[in-house]
């Protein structure tokens, strides 16, 4: 079975730090492309970033120069830095393996307050 575990969210003020991590079991984590998809209140899902089994990177506009993406192959696990926070990247943020769909694990809460 596929698992993904999320986990370092948290409150923050605005231009504070966090760290998320994602532990994958159930498939060979190293052989995709995964990434963090977040849903903001009462809003759509917005992939925010992504990185192939190379270490390729991909960041949505919104977050260029603040996040930063990495994995760790060895040990099946995802992280995203996220600096300088805004109080629009207020969202549960889901780890995700491409094709990205609707998340089926638990996600972590990241609030941002001004």
């Amino acid at each position: 079975e596929e698992k993904l575990v999320e986990s370092g969210g948290g409150l923050v003020q605005e231009g504070g730090s966090l760290r998320l991590a994602c532990v994958a079991s159930g498939f060979t984590f190293s052989d995709y492309t995964v990434g963090w998809v977040r849903r903001p209140p009462g809003k759509g899902l917005e992939l925010v970033s992504s990185i192939s089994g190379d270490g390729s990177e991909h960041y949505a506009d919104s977050v260029k120069g603040r996040f930063t993406i990495s994995r760790d192959n060895a040990r099946n696990s995802l992280y995203l830095q996220l600096n300088d926070l805004k109080t629009e990247d207020t969202a549960m943020y889901y780890c995700e393996k491409a094709p990205y769909g609707v998340p089926t694990s638990q996600g972590t809460r990241v609030t941002v307050s001004s």
